[in-house]
Parts: C-alpha cells; sequence; structure tokens
C-alpha cells in the first residue's frame, strides 16, 4: 500500500511540475507552485525528490523513455521496407509530440536548464532516439530505396520537424493527432525519397 501511495505520490509531482514548466518555464517555476497545484507541502516533495533539477530530469528521462518505447514498437510493427519503417517510426514520433504534448515541450525547451549530469543522460537518450531514425534511413540508401546524398542531415530534419509539433499543435484545431502523424511521415519519406 506505501509503495502504490509513493508512485501516486511522484506522479501528482510530475504532473504538477510538467504543467507549471510548460507554462513558466524551468527558471519560472518554485517548488511552491510545484507543491500548490499538487496540493501538497513543500516538504512532502523531497520526500520523493531532492531538487526541482532532479523533477526535471525525471520528466525528461520518463518522456524520451516512452518516445523510445514508441517508435521502436512502431518500427518492430512496421513493414520491412525502409519506405514503411520510416513513415512507421515518423508517425509514432508525431504521435508522441501531440499526445504527450506538455511532457514533450518540456523535454524540447528545457535541456538548457539540465545540470552537467542530467544533460549526459537526456543527450544519451536522444542520441538513442536519433539512432533509430538514422538506421532506417541508412538502411534505405544503402538499398537504393532513399535517394538523399545527406542521410545524417535528414534525420536530424526528420526529427526536429516532429519535435516542433508540441509548440503549434492544438487538440481544437483541424488536424488530429493521427492526420498530423500521417501528414509528417509523407513530408519525411518526400524528403529521403528526393535530392536535397
Amino acid at each position: 500500500m506505501c509503495a502504490a501511495k509513493g508512485t501516486v505520490g511522484r506522479q501528482v509531482i510530475l504532473d504538477s511540475a510538467v504543467r507549471n514548466m510548460t507554462e513558466r518555464g524551468y527558471h519560472g517555476t518554485s517548488m511552491r507552485d510545484i507543491a500548490r497545484d499538487a496540493d501538497i507541502t513543500v516538504a512532502s516533495i523531497y520526500h520523493h525528490f531532492a531538487s526541482k533539477q532532479e523533477i526535471l530530469q525525471d520528466i525528461m528521462a520518463r518522456a524520451l523513455h516512452d518516445a523510445i518505447a514508441m517508435t521502436r514498437g512502431a518500427l518492430v510493427r512496421s513493414s520491412g521496407t525502409p519506405a514503411g519503417q520510416l513513415q512507421s517510426v515518423v508517425r509514432a514520433w508525431i504521435l508522441f509530440h501531440t499526445t504527450r504534448q506538455s511532457d514533450a515541450l518540456v523535454g524540447a525547451s528545457e535541456i538548457r536548464s539540465l545540470d552537467p549530469d542530467g544533460r549526459r543522460l537526456v543527450v544519451a537518450l536522444r542520441d538513442e532516439q536519433e539512432s533509430i531514425f538514422r538506421d532506417v534511413i541508412d538502411r534505405g540508401v544503402e538499398e537504393g530505396a532513399f535517394a538523399t546524398p545527406l542521410p545524417r542531415d535528414a534525420a536530424r530534419a526528420i526529427i526536429n520537424m516532429g519535435q516542433s509539433v508540441c509548440t503549434w499543435w492544438r487538440s481544437d484545431g483541424p488536424l488530429t493527432p493521427e492526420d498530423l502523424a500521417q501528414r509528417y511521415a509523407d513530408l519525411a519519406l518526400a524528403m529521403v525519397q528526393g535530392e536535397v
């Protein structure tokens, strides 16, 4: 019972921190803000996290682990062709950035706020995510399915294009997450099939 309450307590804190950091940024968010919106005391936060920095690292690492799991899962379920694989991982990437928009926004904007250890962790996870895209594109180039002379740049451009969705997409807008995911999957495919 205690372990379940501890997990719930951590999640309530993380949810509050994400909401606050989305609105105010990391430096504009205080532990009091997080505690107030979590309906707990500041002292209670320290039962779960040693610092605001630890909260930020947890938010970013969890978000990246989830994004990696989504894109890897999409890759496994995709067709065996490089085109099918690329479209699948791009759709998963866009779905993550629309369905987990606040987590993605904090992850995209607050890397500058991480301490050196947190930054190393997050950069390693970002590199792992990038390698999924790079491997698919490299394979497509090797097999002649993709014509881009700049596979590494194409992978980064596709990742950044998808990541930016969290800054502008609106749930009340004209595109559903699925519609947007398919549109970006088509754009990504066009980028690697043509000569840029």
